[in-house]
C-alpha cells in the first residue's frame, strides 16, 4: 500500500533516509526510460517520415476512394439497374399469376417493348444488387421453361440472405436436377433449403419434398426422419396434411 509522509517530515532513521533515496532513484530510472523512448520515437518518425506521410496518403486514399466508389458510381449505376429491370420484372410477375406463362417468361428473359429483360441486366449491370436478384427470376424462368441446365447455372450465381428467396432458389435448384433425372443432387439441394430458414411455408415444402426424393432413392430413415419432422414442428403447414400416409411408407420400409 502507498504511504504518503505529512509535509514538513523529515527522516529520523538510515532505514527512512536510505527508502527516500531509492524512491527519488526509481522516479529518475522511469522518467529516464520515458525520454529515451520518446527520444527514439521522434527519431524513428523523423527518419521515416517520408514513408509514414506514403503510408497515411495510401490509406486515406483506399478510403476516400471506397466512399467515393460507393457514392459516385455503384449507387447510380444500381438505381439506373432497378429503372431498367422494371419491365422485366413486370413480365415475370404476369408470367406467374396469368396465362401465356411461356412468352411471358420470355420476355422476362430477353426483354419486349425495348426495355431490357434480366440476361440484359446480368450482362450491363454485373455486380450490382440487381444483376444479383436478375440471376434468380433468370434461373426460374428457365426452369418454368424446362431449360433445366440453364436455370441451374442461373440460380446458382444468385446469393442472398433473404428469409424466402434464399432457400426457394436451392429448392428451384433441386427441382431442375429432378427433372434431370440427378436425384441425388436433388436431395442435396432440398436438404440444403430446409435447413437455410426455419419458417412456416419453405422449410415443410423441402422437407418434404426432400424426405419423397429420399423414399425414392431407398433412404426410408432419411425420409422417415424429414416427415416425422414436418408433423411434429409445422403440423398447420400444408404438407402436414398429407404427410401421415407417407410416414406410413416410410415407416414399412425401415421396418422390412
Amino acid at each position: 500500500m502507498a504511504t504518503y509522509n505529512k509535509r514538513g517530515y523529515k527522516p529520523k532513521t538510515k532505514v527512512e533516509k536510505q527508502h527516500d533515496i531509492e524512491e527519488e532513484s526509481t522516479t529518475a530510472e522511469v522518467f529516464n526510460t520515458l525520454d529515451e523512448t520518446a527520444s527514439k520515437t521522434e527519431e524513428f518518425v523523423e527518419k521515416n517520415q517520408k514513408y509514414i506521410f506514403i503510408i497515411i496518403g495510401l490509406v486515406a486514399v483506399v478510403v476516400l476512394g471506397s466512399l467515393g466508389y460507393k457514392e459516385f458510381f455503384a449507387k447510380p449505376k444500381q438505381t439506373k439497374a432497378m429503372n431498367d429491370m422494371f419491365q422485366a420484372q413486370k413480365y415475370f410477375n404476369q408470367a406467374v399469376t396469368g396465362v401465356e406463362k411461356d412468352s411471358l417468361y420470355n420476355l422476362a428473359l430477353n426483354g419486349g417493348e425495348g426495355k431490357f429483360g434480366m440476361l440484359d441486366i446480368l450482362e450491363e449491370y454485373s455486380g450490382t444488387p440487381s444483376a444479383n436478384l436478375a440471376s434468380y427470376y433468370a434461373g426460374t424462368a428457365y426452369l418454368r421453361l424446362k431449360d433445366y441446365k440453364k436455370a441451374v447455372e442461373h440460380l446458382g450465381d444468385f446469393k442472398s440472405e433473404d428469409e424466402i428467396l434464399a432457400p426457394l432458389a436451392k429448392g428451384n435448384i433441386g427441382d431442375a436436377f429432378v427433372q434431370l433425372n440427378q436425384r441425388e443432387d436433388a436431395l442435396d439441394y432440398y436438404e440444403q433449403a430446409a435447413e437455410m430458414r426455419n419458417n412456416e411455408y419453405t422449410t415443410p415444402m423441402y422437407l418434404f419434398k426432400a424426405g419423397t426424393i429420399a423414399l425414392d432413392l431407398g433412404k426410408a430413415d432419411k425420409a422417415l426422419t424429414y416427415f416425422k419432422r414436418i408433423k411434429e414442428d409445422y403440423s398447420n403447414s400444408t404438407e402436414a396434411s398429407k404427410v401421415d400416409v407417407f410416414i406410413g411408407k416410410a415407416q414399412v420400409l425401415v421396418n422390412k
